[in-house]
């Protein structure tokens, strides 16, 4: 078993300049009254959700896209001896939305063309789909961050002006809740929505590449099938 031990004995504890922001920060959340907590809350929920999701899927897609640059020659090489089982044991020892492709293409053998190619593109329809896989939950974080956010900054200026209207005193510390709650909500909605954003536009633009190796090697071998037999 791996023993990371080391690691944790080369942390080096926070120093008092560090400690000292955490609890300005805790203090900013916590003086943003009961609601302005749960909104916080809500939007921790969410940022913890679409960090979740981004790492997974960018770690399932980063090997997703890596494929053997020969993997397609070695395929070629077998069907043109006849070893179709051979090639079939290929793309099953390759775990890939390209060698499932692959692999249907080859069971297929003997039929039909169209009938091939429309196999082929089944299955990488059922490859994209997996792969685009909570991509439409980090979407909705996105765009319900700032929207939650923007929530918090409607109900903090109601309550301050609801204090100034109903308190004979008003001074700075009255209203200080309220907008506390509406400039901590804002901030931290706006931060979760933006890195969701970012963070879906990296993963949609990685599914696309995956997506072009798919298409392109789908050519490849409806190609290597219509070529003349020597």
């Amino acid at each position: 078993m791996l023993d990371l031990s080391f690691i944790f004995m080369q942390a080096t504890p926070p120093t008092e300049e560090e400690i000292g922001t955490y609890k300005r920060l805790i203090d900013l959340i916590l003086k943003g009254g009961p609601l302005g907590m749960v909104i916080v809350s809500v939007l921790l929920v969410l940022s913890v959700m679409a960090l979740y999701i981004f790492i997974e899927r960018w770690l399932t897609i980063k090997k997703a896209s890596k494929i053997d640059q020969n993997f397609i020659n070695n395929v070629k090489a077998a069907v043109a001896t006849g070893n179709i089982e051979g090639a079939k044991a290929l793309c099953r020892s390759t775990d890939s939305p390209i060698a499932r492709m692959v692999e249907k293409g080859v069971m297929r053998i003997g039929k039909p063309l169209r009938d091939i190619d429309a196999a082929i593109e089944n299955v990488g329809n059922l490859e994209v789909f997996k792969l685009e896989k909570g991509l439409s939950t980090l979407a909705s974080i996105a765009g319900a961050a700032p929207m939650i956010g923007f929530f918090g900054t409607v109900t903090g200026m109601i309550l301050a002006f609801y204090k100034m209207a109903t308190e004979s005193n008003v001074t700075p510390d009255v209203l200080a809740d309220g907008i506390y709650q509406a400039l901590i909500t804002t901030a931290f909605g706006l931060f979760v929505g933006i890195l969701a954003f970012v963070g879906y536009n990296l993963l949609v633009a990685s599914v696309d590449k995956v997506i072009f190796q798919m298409e392109r090697t789908t050519i490849d071998f409806m190609d290597m099938l219509q070529e003349p037999v020597a």
